[in-house]
């Protein structure tokens, strides 16, 4: 996987070129910290919103091949990556839209997101597309991934939320300061 993101990313640039020396850390283990937190169960829909280059959806896919994802990023050269790393890995679980994300009317279990807007302006764009009900461990929601105090935005928006510390899962100082946060029962 890391050898076709270098690739792609020598012609385009979808990760940082500072970034990439670090892929697995920076991008593959951070995207894998929702898998710390929940094992999907089969039949499980997810749409990773702002996919950027695939992240967290695709090594969440390579995890869970048994659960459907849609990447979606309305820049068409980052989805054009995200096929290409699809075909590439043959992942039959995968679907990459190019569209805004606040343009979907489908529902999922649940919705990802890794730093793309502000967290509650992000749930205010996806939680419309969150499914009531789900038969996972977690109840249907967001999981995002992002960094800093989170205390203080988690008190502007009204729901269910859980927290945790990346630097639990993973002992590299990268992860001192990053989260994983679940937000569900939206009101």
């Amino acid at each position: 996987m890391e050898v076709v993101y270098r690739e792609w990313n020598e012609r385009i640039n979808v990760i940082s070129r500072k970034d990439i020396d670090q892929f697995v850390i920076h991008h593959l283990l951070h995207s894998l910290a929702i898998a710390k937190a929940i094992s999907f169960a089969p039949g499980t829909a997810i749409m990773d919103a702002g996919a950027g280059g695939g992240f967290p959806g695709i090594p969440l896919a390579i995890m869970f091949p048994q659960t459907q994802f849609v990447l979606v990023d309305s820049i068409g050269k980052k989805i054009k990556v995200i096929e290409a790393v699809k075909s590439e890995l043959a992942l039959e679980n995968v679907t990459a839209r190019n569209v805004r994300f606040e343009t979907i009317h489908q529902t999922f279990d649940f919705i990802t997101g890794r730093a793309v807007v502000n967290l509650p302006l992000f749930c205010s764009m996806v939680k419309k597309n969150v499914k009531k009900h789900g038969t996972n461990s977690l109840a249907n929601g967001i999981f995002y991934l992002t960094g800093g105090e989170t205390d203080h935005t988690l008190s502007l928006i009204n729901a269910k939320s859980k927290t945790w510390n990346l630097a639990d899962f993973f002992p590299d100082p990268y992860f001192t300061t990053k989260k994983l946060i679940h937000l569900s029962d939206f009101q």
